[in-house]
């Protein structure tokens, strides 16, 4: 579960990894609202909870023990390049062709992964430096 600010946001950034909303649960009495994201990938069940509470207006702290989300992507150049045409920054790059990371809008860090074999090295990547935390 991650708790976000922006749902909205939160939805576009995950939307942009090739997250959908699976399923949505709204609680008027706990002024909060979860919604559930998944890759719908036959055999692939895993599913990330966004928690939105509905009058949080300061951004969260990350809790204790989170450390990041991971994805496998099939294609972690092209993906880098869709986030950064969207205006996500690619704060650790792929420059080995295996793994990138990047922040969402609540600033939790998420792994990006080749799935499979690393792609071979290539520009713009290698030649990149990191960007800030991640």
């Amino acid at each position: 579960m991650v708790r976000v600010l922006d749902l909205d946001l939160s939805l576009a950034f995950f939307g942009l990894l090739g997250l959908q909303e699976v399923r949505r649960r709204e609680v008027p009495s706990g002024r909060f609202t979860l919604v559930y994201l998944a890759t719908g990938t036959p055999g692939d069940a895993a599913e990330v909870e966004l928690t939105w509470n509905w009058d949080q207006e300061e951004p969260y702290t990350i809790g204790r023990s989170f450390g990041h989300l991971a994805f496998a992507v099939s294609d972690i150049y092209g993906l880098c390049e869709r986030l950064e045409e969207a205006g996500v920054p690619v704060l650790r790059p792929p420059r080995d062709g295996r793994m990138a990371f990047v922040r969402s809008p609540d600033g939790i860090s998420i792994e990006l992964l080749q799935d499979g074999a690393a792609l071979p090295p290539r520009e713009p990547w290698v030649s990149r430096e990191n960007q800030g935390e991640w």
